[in-house]
């Protein structure tokens, strides 16, 4: 008999999109798919393009959504896809418990605060080059 993995993650991640035109946004859904298919440590289950609509009082701007049933080798690599795809839901269907080390959770929690850095570092950036435009804006206001 084989011996079950006890570490593989089975879940279902939710990937919404919004933009338009309506067939790009399912266009990107199915790139985003392709990628995930091609993750390492990942095996895209079974996955499901619902119908794109129109978003309510916004002319056409439109929004659709993805339910990607995923396998994972380890919560990490769920982790890290969260990361980088940030669905808009994941679910763990199974185990129904997950023993995690210190040395996994130490990395992940690490990985979590690095990315959050970068993140707080970026909108740092932005709010002080928001600034700069908006004094150059009143500098023309009163050159006219």
């Amino acid at each position: 008999m084989e011996e079950k993995d006890t570490r593989k993650i089975h879940s279902e991640l939710i990937i919404e999109v919004m933009g338009t035109p309506k067939e790009y946004i399912v266009e990107t859904l199915e790139g985003i798919i392709k990628q995930i298919k091609e993750e390492k440590g990942v095996s895209v289950i079974q996955s499901k393009i619902h119908d794109a609509v129109e978003v309510k009082d916004q002319k056409e701007i439109y929004t659709t959504f993805s339910e990607i049933e995923v396998q994972t080798k380890d919560v990490f690599e769920l982790s890290m896809l969260m990361f980088k795809y940030m669905p808009a839901h994941v679910e763990i269907l199974s185990p129904e418990s997950i023993e995690v080390k210190n040395d996994f959770l130490n990395t992940l929690l690490n990985e979590i605060v690095r990315r959050l850095h970068g993140y707080d570092n970026l909108a740092r950036i932005f709010e002080f080059e928001k600034s700069k435009l908006l004094q150059e804006i009143e500098k023309l206001k009163k050159e006219k």
